[in-house]
């Protein structure tokens, strides 16, 4: 899958497990496949395409992706090993509201290359059936990593999972990653490490004001945020701002924390003290971590941030929970979390070889 961050394709093998209903994985091999310049430019602006060259860019990413995985299966000698691949994309248009997202990187393209099995097209049922489309991760937080309270995910969004009245819900809280790379590009840097900028500045308590005001954080769940209107909730407030870039940060972190403790308190868990699992790339920025817990502190909230590869990979390894769900054709995305008028077993199958092959 690739994210909103843009730091690269994450490929993920794992072995996934099913006893009685209770699923085990051994994510077993991962790498994140850092875009070139030019991918980054293409991915970020495809939505400015016409419509033959966004065609042709569905399919050469595609392309690009199968390669990837040749090359993956190559270099950790995986042959006759995988049985099928779950491909999410790159999303690249998300309109819920008008009925409409979609995830580039075509799947028979991939499954033609690779002589494998593929499920793609994971989201758009679920938009079809009148949800959000996302998202889809908590059907793996739920089945997974079912020993939390909260599941959170800082990637370039940052979006949580909540168990409520024995019911999954979850929802994109507000920018994350890639509002601080933006702003780690203005010092020549591709990411602030370990957040080591914003902690050097200082808070705005102003723009944090207006960050906090923005109407989508008065809006009640299910909720989604492409990235568009990701960006579009901090203009001007971060992005057209004069103030200094370390400022902005160490206000930006303070943003996002403040979110995330807001989704908490609008919905609590019925505990004395609970558990919050961490992972996705902010899990990794030592300054927004310490913010969080400082603001998780007083609803007695403990992040819980697992081993490396899991807070990198786990969206990948849901991603193949998911499409172990669809091979077995059994509820892959939830309606509780999207808001759509039923589960769904979502995702198009294409198959790569022939049993003549």
């Amino acid at each position: 899958m690739s994210g909103s961050s843009l730091d690269g394709l994450d490929i993920a093998y794992t072995y996934l497990e099913e006893i009685r209903g209770k699923w085990t994985f051994d994510l077993k091999e991962a790498a994140c496949i850092e875009y070139t310049d030019e991918w980054k430019h293409d991915l970020k602006n495809v939505a400015k395409k016409n419509v033959p060259d966004f065609l042709k860019l569905h399919t050469h990413y595609g392309k690009y992706i199968a390669e990837r995985i040749n090359h993956f299966i190559d270099q950790h000698n995986l042959h006759h090993q995988v049985h099928f691949i779950s491909s999410h994309g790159h999303t690249v248009f998300h309109e819920p509201q008008n009925g409409t997202t979609c995830q580039i990187g075509d799947g028979a393209t991939i499954a033609a290359i690779t002589g494998l099995p593929v499920i793609s097209d994971l989201r758009m049922l679920d938009v079809a059936l009148g949800g959000q489309g996302a998202p889809i991760v908590p059907i793996g937080d739920h089945l997974l990593f079912g020993d939390n309270d909260y599941w959170l995910n800082i990637g370039g969004i940052a979006n949580i999972t909540v168990k409520q009245n024995e019911k999954m819900m979850a929802f994109d809280v507000c920018p994350a990653n890639q509002v601080l790379n933006i702003l780690a590009q203005r010092n020549d840097l591709e990411m602030d490490e370990n957040g080591n900028i914003a902690a050097s500045g200082a808070l705005l308590s102003d723009v944090l004001v207006q960050l906090n005001e923005q109407d989508y954080y008065r809006q009640n769940a299910p909720k989604s945020l492409s990235n568009e209107a990701a960006i579009q909730l901090v203009f001007p407030s971060l992005l057209e701002s004069e103030h200094a870039t370390e400022d902005l940060m160490h206000t930006a972190v303070y943003h996002i924390a403040e979110q995330v403790a807001n989704a908490v308190e609008k919905y609590p868990i019925n505990k004395e003290s609970t558990k919050m699992l961490v992972t996705g790339g902010g899990a990794f920025n030592s300054f927004l971590v310490m913010q969080l817990e400082r603001e998780l502190t007083k609803y007695n909230v403990q992040l819980v941030i697992p081993d490396n590869k899991t807070v990198k990979f786990k969206e990948a390894l849901v991603m193949a929970l998911i499409g172990a769900l669809r091979w077995r054709e059994e509820t892959n995305v939830l309606s509780s979390v999207t808001g759509a008028s039923k589960d769904s077993i979502s995702g198009a199958i294409y198959m790569g070889h022939t049993y003549a092959d």
